[in-house]
């Protein structure tokens, strides 16, 4: 299947993508909760068995050190991150759960995530497996999870069940790089990508989507409460129409000064070249900036792009 095929069946139908690479943990004990309560952003104590939120783990700065998918279950918490931001949960459930009614087993290499994306991915699913609407909300069945996603629904299981789950749904894996496509239209930043241990939340627009301002002390909150009441982010997260292709981490230069680098970037079949990056607070919409060594221009772009128009 060619990418622009597997781009036309994500947003007419739905299409799987693998992302069992993900980093994993189970969090159990009578203290799981109250302890990510204090070192996530969001607020895990007053989730509901059968919901969950996205959250991020912060240094005393302020600074994200991973983001990760939080699921409350009956006496159990799932944590989903970015790979690269494993290492930072690790530690932290290492380090600063001795001594608490917590423990955490890292499934990483034990289980699979397999992403139903576009408008039928509820349609592939048996009416029982079918999560409610809101996002994070999910349903637990014969050893899955079947997740409320953005785009669809994930259904998480044991590797060993893998191939059989995909075999039952009988849904056309697609390109991860299609996936991204539309990941980057919808404006939704990446760890790792737009996101990184020099990124504070509220550059990234993560406010509303992982930050609680209600729930008490976690770490890094004097600092995102500080800039969130009575600051301005040095940066924001923008969308980039660009010119011609261009690689990650190419710079950005408005008037001889480089204002940020690309995060990442596709081809839309709708929108053509286009990117996403955290850009310094005087580059605003509407702006041109050049892009790398080759000087392309681009204009800044609010987010989301617009749907099926031509930027």
């Amino acid at each position: 299947m060619t990418e622009s095929a597997d781009y036309e069946r994500l947003r007419g139908s739905v299409g799987l993508v693998d992302r069992s690479e993900r980093g994993k943990l189970l969090v159990e004990g009578a203290e799981a909760a109250e302890f990510l309560q204090g070192q996530l952003t969001n607020d895990v104590v007053a989730l509901s068995p059968g919901t969950g939120c996205y959250a991020a783990l912060l240094s005393h700065k302020g600074k994200m050190r991973a983001d990760a998918r939080v699921l409350r279950g009956d006496g159990w918490i799932w944590l989903d991150s970015e790979r690269i931001g494993l290492p930072a949960l690790l530690r932290t459930m290492t380090t600063y759960s001795l001594g608490r009614d917590v423990l955490f087993e890292d499934r990483t290499a034990t289980h699979s995530i397999l992403s139903l994306i576009g408008p039928g991915a509820r349609d592939a699913l048996r009416a029982e497996q079918v999560p409610p609407e809101r996002e994070h909300a999910f349903v637990e069945a014969d050893d899955r999870l079947f997740v409320a996603t953005d785009l669809g629904v994930d259904v998480l299981c044991p590797l060993g069940k893998a191939a059989a789950v995909r075999e039952a749904l009988a849904v056309e894996a697609v390109s991860e790089s299609a996936a991204e496509c539309l990941r980057i239209e919808s404006g939704r930043p990446r760890y790792g990508l737009e996101m990184d241990i020099e990124t504070i939340p509220q550059e990234a627009g993560l406010n509303e989507r992982a930050v609680s301002y209600t729930k008490g002390c976690y770490v890094g909150q004097e600092t995102v409460a500080r800039l969130y009441y009575k600051g301005k982010p040095n940066r924001h997260l923008r969308g980039l129409v660009l010119s011609a292709p261009a690689e990650r981490a190419a710079a950005l230069v408005l008037r001889e000064r480089v204002v940020g680098r690309i995060g990442s970037s596709a081809v839309s079949p709708v929108h053509g070249p286009i990117a996403l990056a955290l850009v310094r607070r005087e580059a605003s919409p509407g702006d041109t900036v050049l892009v790398g060594d080759a000087g392309a221009p681009a204009e800044i772009v609010d987010l989301p792009f617009p749907p099926g128009q031509r930027g």
